[in-house]
């Protein structure tokens, strides 16, 4: 039975397909199909975990009642199988068009037909029973169905779309022969080729696969954010797992020559305990060319970059770095992670590593999916890091771990010269390491494992800047590793002319790439960060932390630009992020210490003085920094007497030397006769440090045997600067020696007579 077309102007008939027979619409009364209904979750039954940092619940997944909701080709993609000109089945009006017909513009009626071949209970090749259709592939439908000759298991029917022309039927086989030739945790594995004649294609060919219970990223996204499916989640830590297990799959598919092609949230599936990379239609060999290229739009490299480099592995992580921007786009809120709020650097981190795999310059972007795996990691490793249980020595990085901690001695007992002078121990300076310090004493990059010298500099063992430049010379090799050695080599002998020198050469034999070469940034960055240029210092620092942001080192340098130009904020972000990450980063503690010292908050500089845990190297430093700072005058004013008793009760603690020792006495005493002075020494603790009690009378004669004793040190001291003789005015030995040591010695004398208590004799 027909009836007339409700469409205005249209004189057809609507036949018993449900559509008319003139312009392929369904009535205007008729429903427009509902979308297929997403799978949720059940309950977590156990983890599982991503790179040892982030476990993911392992799910159970509902029916997705994809058997009772028609699945729909995307009008984009209906055209004519024979004439690719033709648009065929198109919908208007906000109405479905027809799902099968004839092409009305070929000259011979081409059939058509975008709805599943095979039906509940079909057999493909005698073997396989069909389930339902679940999905729609780049290339075809995808059904489940059982293995009736393998204990009725589950598989993955993927059809091929046109199977009947030879080039696809090819297309299939080859992809076929690829599969079953991978072996990866994280790509779908297949198992067999069959055909099955469709009414109209024809013979069609069907790829054989594991069946994936689970649900694809793009539906994943679609739960997240629906408020009926509490259960589904997309925190970011998630997110950078899954992109750690896509970057895993590329990094087998890139080593053995093949690439992708066409990735994007719908072709990554989310099963019970693993991320599958799907759809491999488009896996092509590298330097293939561009013909019959599968890829999205939305997710692909600009047109000119596939007409001038075809398809390359940095296009298919730049395909990565818009799903994990299009998988951020949905997140949900996580675990309470400082790291994962919105304003936190890690979140900064990871925008950074985005921008850098969609960078529109080829040259740019990353290189490997190796290399975007390792930042990625970082990025995850800063994110986590508000955890209390995170917390951990970072492992292998771009750089060699740094052994010197940038704290401008106020990790060491304080000097003699303090007292050789108009000074004194009470008063703390603002602790800021110099910039050519912090030049010198930043972390190095480790050398670029792919540089023609790097086996030879691994042999250079060198203990100081001029016995590398003597080793350095004796290397016949010329490349940008060694240039960049001998800059570093320069800048610690003070010649800041040989360093640039020998940075321009590296950046010479770098050539076009010097200036998308993050180790040539870095080490302008320390030229510039050595003459005090710190703004330009920190532009180029800037610039490394976007190549490479899941690194510490940029950060760290950040902060100490921030620092010095009086951008506190700014440099206590770096600092925390770098702290939060890694205990061992005891510079970055120093750095936080700083600034809250800069603040008057002498209780949190202590605190996170006391957070460098024992086995760090600067352990012992940050105990005796935390004794100066509970014993010395801030800007704010002088300590309390109970925090003066908590630095006498600290340095008892401490395991240093008997001068060390002395002299951070001397400078405890020092301040405690100033509050005895001001009357506020009421709460001093009794003891030998301050007397017994720690009257005005006691203190006195405690720091009088306090400067004797360093008199004594100066007997032996290495004194090359000025010192004050008796009569208060500077006297410049000739030469360090005794000359030097006497006069340090009586002025320390000096300083014990004028401090003993009067007596009568």
């Amino acid at each position: 039975m027909t009836t007339p077309c409700d469409w205005p102007g249209c004189a057809g008939t609507v036949d018993e397909t449900g559509f008319c027979d003139v312009c392929g619409l369904a009535p205007r009364g008729t429903d427009s199909p509902k979308p297929a209904a997403t799978p949720s979750r059940s309950t977590a039954r156990d983890i599982w975990t991503v790179a040892s940092l982030v476990s993911l619940p392992v799910l159970t997944f509902s029916p997705d009642g994809t058997g009772t909701q028609p699945l729909r080709v995307p009008d984009e993609f209906r055209f004519c199988p024979k004439n690719k000109d033709h648009p065929v089945g198109r919908s208007r009006g906000g109405r479905p068009g027809r799902d099968r017909g004839f092409c009305p513009y070929c000259p011979t009626p081409t059939p058509f037909s975008f709805l599943p071949g095979l039906r509940a209970d079909d057999i493909v090749a005698d073997r396989y029973q069909v389930v339902r259709c679940v999905a729609r592939g780049g290339q075809g439908w995808v059904y489940l169905a059982h293995d009736t000759h393998n204990d009725h298991v589950d598989v993955a029917l993927k059809g091929v779309l046109h199977a009947a022309d030879e080039a696809s039927l090819k297309a299939a086989v080859d992809e076929q022969r690829f599969l079953n030739a991978l072996d990866h945790p994280n790509i779908v594995r297949s198992t067999d080729f069959a055909t099955h004649h469709d009414p109209v294609a024809g013979p069609t060919g069907y790829i054989v696969m594991d069946y994936l219970d689970g649900m694809s990223l793009r539906r994943l996204q679609v739960a997240a954010k629906d408020p009926r499916q509490p259960d589904v989640s997309l925190p970011i830590d998630h997110i950078l797992a899954y992109g750690h297990e896509i970057l895993a799959a590329l990094d087998y598919l890139h080593r053995r020559g093949m690439l992708y092609t066409d990735m994007k949230p719908d072709n990554v599936m989310r099963t019970a305990d693993r991320i599958k990379v799907i759809d491999l239609g488009g896996v092509r060999k590298a330097g293939s060319g561009i013909e019959g290229l599968v890829h999205s739009v939305d997710f692909s490299v600009s047109r000119t970059e596939f007409q001038t480099r075809g398809p390359t592995e940095r296009s298919d992580l730049f395909a990565v770095g818009r799903t994990l921007e299009e998988l951020y786009r949905s997140r949900t809120p996580g675990p309470d992670t400082p790291g994962a709020s919105p304003d936190a650097l890690g979140i900064e981190s990871f925008n950074r590593l985005v921008a850098r795999a969609v960078r529109p310059d080829w040259d740019r972007r990353f290189a490997s999916a190796a290399e975007m795996s390792e930042q990625l990691l970082g990025v995850l490793r800063e994110i986590l890091a508000g955890q209390p249980d995170r917390r951990q020595p970072e492992p292998i990085s771009l750089f060699q771990p740094s052994a010197q901690l940038l704290d401008a001695g106020l990790g060491l007992a304080l000097p003699l010269r303090t007292w050789i002078g108009a000074g004194d121990g009470t008063h703390l300076d603002d602790g800021r390491p110099a910039a050519v310090d912090v030049a010198l004493g930043l972390a190095v990059p480790r050398p670029d494992p792919d540089d023609p010298a790097v086996d030879v500099l691994r042999t250079v063992d060198a203990s100081d800047a001029q016995a590398l430049l003597g080793e350095l010379s004796m290397v016949e090799q010329t490349s940008v590793e060694i240039e960049l050695s001998r800059c570093r080599a320069h800048l610690a002998l003070a010649d800041p002319d040989a360093a640039a020198a020998r940075l321009a050469s590296a950046e010479t034999l770098t050539g076009a790439r010097a200036d998308v070469d993050w180790r040539i940034a870095w080490h302008r960055g320390l030229l510039a960060l050595a003459a005090d240029r710190v703004d330009e210092a920190g532009q180029q620092f800037d610039a490394v932390y976007s190549d490479i942001p899941g690194e510490v080192a940029p950060k760290l340098a950040l902060g100490f630009c921030a620092e010095r130009a009086g951008d506190h904020a700014r440099a206590a972000r770096y600092y925390a992020a770098v702290w939060l990450r890694d205990p061992f980063q005891a510079s970055a503690a120093f750095g936080l210490a700083r600034l809250r010292l800069a603040a008057t908050d002498r209780t949190g500089a202590v605190a996170v003085l006391d957070e460098v845990p024992e086995l760090s190297r600067h352990h012992d430093a940050a105990r005796v920094a935390a004794v100066r700072v509970l014993s010395s005058r801030l800007p704010g004013g002088p300590p309390t007497a109970g925090e003066l008793n908590l630095a006498v009760d600290r340095l008892a603690a401490l395991h240093i030397d008997g001068e060390s020792r002395d002299r951070l006495t001397t400078a405890i005493r020092e301040m405690a006769l100033d509050l005895t002075r001001a009357g506020d020494a009421t709460d001093l603790t009794d003891g030998p440090v301050l007397g017994t009690p720690p009257t005005e009378r006691a203190v006195r004669a405690l720091l009088e045997k306090s400067y004797r004793s360093l008199g004594q040190q100066a007997q032996h001291a290495d004194l090359p600067e000025p010192v004050a003789g008796r009569s208060g005015r500077f006297r410049r030995p000739g030469r360090t020696g005794d000359t030097a040591r006497r006069a340090a010695h009586d002025l320390l004398v000096d300083r014990a007579n004028a401090v003993r208590p009067r007596t009568r004799w």
